[in-house]
């Protein structure tokens, strides 16, 4: 992380990191926050914070509905606990329209969570999707990811359609050079940053 001598009063912009498992979300976040200006808060993944904190994670449809009514609301006051400290851009590990690509019905997430997809898609300035890379280079390293290539892939699907609504949607396709794929995502960060802080970054 850069020191940043901006001392301004930010109104923060939300930005998203999301992508089916194994896209390189968590590279890209580690590489914001060893290159990027303090006034870039990075929030965690509220599903390794659910999953990682020992809230069952069973299969059945009835389970999968409560965890994602768990992560909706731990993503949305991590959030609210970010945009407090003065950031100028806060940047969200996956954001609260992800669920909707866990949801295994009957009907929308947004109805048992109390709100729209319309609103959600709202919460967000920008949208950046790192798209799951074809089975032989995806990676099975984190201990939380149980899902297949197969899997994964079909997951990324789902994400897409969820945020595709989102006027500031930006997909960065999977890439043999990761580097160019981060580089891309870091670019559309920096875009969000105010010029008060761009000396830093």
């Amino acid at each position: 992380m850069r020191d940043c001598q901006c001392r301004e009063h930010h109104q923060p912009r939300k930005v998203v990191i999301t992508g089916g498992p194994g896209a390189g979300k968590t590279a890209v976040l580690e590489l914001v926050r060893r290159t990027l200006c303090e006034h870039v808060h990075v929030v965690g993944e509220a599903a390794g914070i659910v999953f990682g904190g020992g809230f069952p994670r069973a299969f059945d449809p009835e389970s999968r509905r409560a965890a994602q009514r768990a992560i909706f609301f731990v993503q949305r006051e991590l959030e609210a606990l970010a945009a407090a400290a003065n950031p100028a851009v806060v940047l969200c590990d996956r954001g609260t329209v992800d669920g909707a690509a866990y949801w295994p019905g009957p009907g929308e997430l947004w109805p048992a969570v109390g709100t729209t997809l319309a609103l959600q898609l709202a919460r967000y300035d920008a949208v950046i999707h790192l798209r799951t890379p074809p089975a032989a280079a995806y990676n099975h390293q984190n201990p939380l990811r149980i899902e297949s290539a197969l899997e994964a892939f079909a997951i990324d699907a789902r994400i897409a359609t969820a945020w595709h609504g989102h006027p500031h949607y930006h997909a960065i396709p999977s890439s043999p050079d990761f580097l160019d794929k981060a580089s891309r995502a870091i670019a559309l960060i920096r875009a969000s940053i105010p010029a008060c802080c761009a000396i830093a970054n």
